[in-house]
């Protein structure tokens, strides 16, 4: 019912910067929570940002200071934007939206995932 489609992935030497897009569309009442996820080849998805549906924010300690997370509600989009990119940042990132739909169910979406290499 809720769908996630992110862009914005890509090809960036170190120091660069890149920023991530997930766009929400479907039956959406009220997100509750959005999160940026990161998987590594032989790596354990992990959580590099999230955002409480009050706007409180978390993140991994390998990113902080260096990514930032936002959200635009009338457009039920979450970003993140990616400064100071490294190496070992190099993963298939991933976003993930909880809520409600306009029938009142609970949704867990996630995005298709996004390619992000980091390389000179």
């Amino acid at each position: 019912q809720v769908q996630l489609v992110e862009s914005g992935g890509g090809l960036v030497q170190p120091g660069g910067s890149l920023r991530l897009s997930c766009a929400a569309s479907g039956s959406i009442f009220r997100i509750n929570a959005m999160g940026w996820y990161r998987q590594a080849p032989g790596k354990q998805r992990e959580l590099v940002a999230g955002m409480t549906g009050g706007g409180s924010t978390n993140y991994a300690d390998s990113v902080k200071g260096r990514f930032t997370i936002s959200r635009d509600n009338a457009r039920n989009t979450v970003y993140l934007q990616m400064n100071s990119l490294k190496p070992e940042d190099t993963a298939v990132y991933y976003c993930k939206i909880d809520g409600r739909t306009t029938n009142w169910d609970t949704f867990a979406s996630w995005g298709q995932g996004t390619q992000v290499t980091v390389s000179s």
